[in-house]
C-alpha cells in the first residue's frame, strides 16, 4: 500500500500546492478501503474549504484510479496531536512536546516522551526531565506530537 500512498502523493501534492495548501501526509488503511489525505494550511482550514479540496482529489484519483475496489476517501487537517512520520513533520514539530516508541530499548525504555529539540538525517534528540536522548530514525516505531493542556487560573479566582 506504500506505493500507492506515493502515488496518491504525486497526483494530490501538486493540486493542494496550487490551492495554497500544504500536502501533510497520505495513509492508505484497512487493506486499501480507506484512502486519509491530510492536509494543512497557514491558517486553520475550514470545513466548506476541506469538502472542495475533497472533491478536487476525489476527482484526481478518479481519473487515475489507483484503487482496485471501493475506498473511503478522508481528507481531514493533522489536528493537536500529529503524527511524524517524514523528516519534514519532524522539522516542523522541532520545540514540541513528543511521545517516541521505539522497536526496542533505549536508556533502558521504549517510551520517550519529552520535548523534539533537535533532528537531523539520521535521529532525533529528545529532551526528557533535562536529559538529551538522541533515537535513531531506524528505532522509531512510531512518533507523534503530544498537545499539553496548560493549567489556568480557576474562572472567578483572583491571581
Amino acid at each position: 500500500m506504500a506505493d500507492v500512498a506515493e502515488q496518491i502523493w504525486g497526483l494530490v501534492g501538486p493540486y493542494v500546492a496550487a490551492e495554497g495548501i500544504e500536502l501533510d501526509d497520505v495513509e492508505v488503511l484497512g487493506g486499501g478501503k480507506l484512502l486519509r489525505v491530510v492536509i494543512e494550511g497557514d491558517e486553520p482550514i475550514g470545513v466548506d474549504r476541506i469538502a472542495d479540496l475533497s472533491r478536487g482529489i476525489a476527482r484526481l484519483i478518479e481519473q487515475d484510479d489507483p484503487f482496485p475496489g471501493a475506498y473511503t476517501l478522508e481528507v481531514t487537517s493533522p489536528g493537536l496531536e500529529r503524527k511524524l512520520r517524514r523528516p519534514e513533520q519532524y522539522n516542523k514539530a522541532v520545540g514540541s512536546d513528543v511521545h517516541i516508541k521505539t522497536f526496542s530499548k533505549i536508556a533502558d525504555e521504549k517510551h520517550h516522551r519529552g520535548r523534539l529539540t533537535a533532528v537531523d538525517d539520521d535521529g532525533i534528540v529528545v529532551s526528557i526531565d533535562g536529559d538529551e536522548r538522541r533515537i535513531e530514525m531506524a528505532d522509531v516505531a512510531s512518533a507523534r506530537t503530544v498537545f499539553v493542556w496548560e493549567k489556568g487560573a480557576k474562572p472567578g479566582k483572583k491571581a
